[in-house]
């Protein structure tokens, strides 16, 4: 993280709750301005980098079986 990015942050938690909620909403409302097409390239550069990390052996494979199985738990438990 960068240290910009992480003196934002601590900023931002000293907010009254209000204020914090208003930064999140327009900070996600922000993320609607990204063009398809940026966002396709953002996508592409996240796999490539975990395809990346899992060839270098930094992150295991999971059968999909179990990834669907725990993402159902987990819904059942919202």
């Amino acid at each position: 993280m960068s240290t910009q990015l992480e003196q934002c942050e601590q900023q931002a938690k000293h907010l009254p709750l209000q204020e914090r909620a208003q930064l999140i909403k327009s900070l996600i409302e922000g993320l609607d301005d990204i063009d398809e097409q940026n966002l396709e390239s953002l996508w592409l550069q996240e796999a490539s980098r975990r395809l990346q990390s899992y060839k270098a052996g930094n992150i295991k494979s999971r059968p999909s079986a179990d990834v669907f199985s725990n993402a159902r738990d987990k819904i059942k438990e919202m």
